[in-house]
């Protein structure tokens, strides 16, 4: 149970992310930025190895542009698949169904829902969607050749049991990454505007 506290107070933590310090110029440039680091996490898919591991990254510029405010989370995201397009269109269909959607609807419960559960069954029902569209909708083997594009339920639950298992570590993870960027960046930033007030 000391883990379900320490959760509750991250989150408390990052309510106090106050969106308002910022002009709408600088929600604007933050998200540019968040959208450019989304693209080069996912782009970075193309090398072996390491370069997995940084895609899966392109989850966490998502969270923190939605964190900042839902309106600038949803254009990072669109930015994102946008700038995608343009520098690698081999991750165009990856990153707004899987690791570009995750962010979107985390930092959406993150704003919006108050329970960690919850948080955590509509991120992965969200994933889950996004894998099922890309698998049985568009046709596109994002499980690999092994994984038929014909409709299995029995793979759908095996995608939604992965899908809340994935979606709570990426919880923790963008609550401990939060409190991090709450305390050296956000707190700094609202010094910064309390002295020049």
């Amino acid at each position: 149970m000391e883990w379900v506290k320490s959760l509750l107070d991250d989150r408390d933590e990052i309510k106090s992310m106050k969106s308002n310090m910022y002009t709408g110029t600088t929600k604007l440039i933050l998200g540019a930025v968040l959208a450019s680091l989304a693209c080069i996490f996912q782009s970075a898919g193309i090398f072996v190895g390491i370069g997995y591991v940084l895609s899966i990254l392109a989850t966490l510029p998502i969270v923190v542009a939605s964190v900042i405010s839902l309106k600038i989370g949803f254009l990072t995201y669109m930015l994102t698949i946008f700038l995608l397009a343009i520098t690698q269109p081999s991750e165009l269909l990856i990153f707004p169904f899987t690791t570009g959607l995750l962010g979107l609807s985390l930092g959406i419960g993150l704003k919006i829902l108050r329970n960690s559960v919850l948080i955590t069954v509509f991120s992965s029902f969200c994933l889950t969607l996004g894998i099922t569209c890309l698998l049985y909708v568009i046709q596109f083997p994002i499980l690999g050749p092994a994984v038929t594009t014909n409709f299995d339920s029995k793979i759908l639950l095996y995608i939604f049991a992965f899908s809340i298992l994935y979606s709570w570590i990426w919880l923790k993870l963008s609550l401990i990454t939060l409190k991090v960027v709450n305390r050296f960046v956000f707190r700094k930033v609202a010094i910064l505007y309390s002295e020049k007030g």
